[in-house]
């Protein structure tokens, strides 16, 4: 693995945990506040759980993979 696709999968991994702490505690305080937060695309909830995806290594990939088929599978 070249040194380029190292960080750049440091930094997807990186913006997608930080993605996660922002979007969802900005979504949490939305829910509790009382505002709608109908205006949110689902998308933006679930773009950086993708980052954190393709931040990870391939071994960790096939397994996300591997678990989200027998979670679904039953």
């Amino acid at each position: 693995m070249s040194w380029l696709e190292k960080w750049t999968k440091r930094m997807m991994l990186s913006v997608g945990i930080l993605g996660v702490v922002i979007i969802y505690s900005g979504f949490i305080y939305l829910l509790l506040s009382g505002r709608s937060v109908a205006v949110l695309p689902w998308y933006l909830l679930l773009s950086p759980w993708i980052c954190i995806f393709f931040g990870l290594d391939h071994a960790r990939q096939f397994r996300v993979i591997t678990w989200f088929v027998r979670r679904f599978k039953h």
